[in-house]
């Protein structure tokens, strides 16, 4: 498993009775999270507790009375987080473990070859990778369907002090812009994907991890650079094993050489000696050519 353990403004202080408790900088949240299955104390001293519904969906309760939104930082980077209507903040903070490897990635690269090092973001939310990768030095095309989050993504950027880097951001769906890409040419040394179980492009476009993962990888391999550094897939769908992505990796991929590795992510749980499982993620990866 990998282990995001390099965290100071991020916590997870307990878990359980299929809810999680975090420490978000000053601001303790106690959100649904149905790995933790196992039993855990009355949480104290919570300032927001997200509750669902039965209908579907919940809400937040606060107890006390936060910002509409605040600053958290891992190592140099900063992002703004906010409690949102559907139980998430803005940020995961597993995936600190793929910023931290890819920026490697990306330094190692550029140190070697002395050539630009451009990487695909899909499906890429409010930019916590966008942001990584820009801090190692990488120009980022950065892409998602809503609106809303790639303007989140603009602003976590400029809070990062990174607003002068080569970023470009594009709101569309994904497999119809990295189609564009191969009609245009286009060439990346990183490619990165964190899809959802299912969703909607900007267009009514219909996403379902289970039937559009392979065909998006299949087409994104074919934008990868001759001297390319890593191929990531993230996952958070219930049920799909770290297995299936390291499969759909190793056939999409063929004979590219290089190393593929799949594994749980995972956060540490202060209270005790426990992790909580947060996905999973799939690399290939292989050092630059010199």
């Amino acid at each position: 498993m990998y282990l995001a353990d390099g965290w100071k403004d991020y916590e997870i202080i307990d878990a359980g009775n299929d809810e999680k408790l975090e420490r978000w900088g000053d601001a303790l949240l106690l959100r649904p999270d149905p790995q933790a299955i196992w039993p855990m104390k009355q949480a104290k001293n919570v300032d927001a507790h997200y509750i669902r519904s039965s209908a579907g969906g919940g809400n937040w309760n606060f107890y006390r009375r936060l910002p509409e939104s605040w600053i958290i930082s891992y190592k140099d980077l900063r992002f703004i987080v906010r409690p949102t209507g559907f139980k998430h903040t803005g940020l995961f903070p597993e995936q600190a473990i793929n910023w931290d490897f890819m920026r490697e990635t990306v330094e190692n690269h550029r140190k070697i070859t002395g050539r630009p090092f451009r990487v695909l973001n899909l499906f890429a939310y409010t930019g916590g990778a966008t942001c990584a990768l820009a801090a190692a030095g990488a120009e980022v095309v950065h892409v998602d369907a809503a609106k809303g989050m790639v303007s989140w993504a603009k602003s976590n950027l400029a809070e990062s002090g990174l607003s002068d880097r080569p970023v470009r951001f594009i709101v569309d769906d994904v497999m119809k812009f990295v189609q564009r890409e191969k009609r245009r040419g286009r060439e990346y040394e990183g490619i990165l994907m964190d899809p959802p179980s299912y969703g909607r492009g900007p267009d009514g476009e219909m996403w379902r991890i289970e039937n559009g993962l392979f065909p998006l990888v299949s087409q994104c391999v074919d934008l990868l650079s001759n001297d390319a550094g890593f191929f990531i897939i993230n996952s958070y769908t219930t049920g799909l094993a770290p297995s299936v992505l390291k499969n759909v990796l190793k056939i999409a991929l063929g004979n590219r050489g290089g190393k593929i590795e799949a594994q749980e992510i995972g956060i540490p749980i202060t209270n005790n000696s426990l992790v909580l499982p947060c996905g999973c993620t799939a690399r290939w990866y292989r050092e630059p050519i010199k």
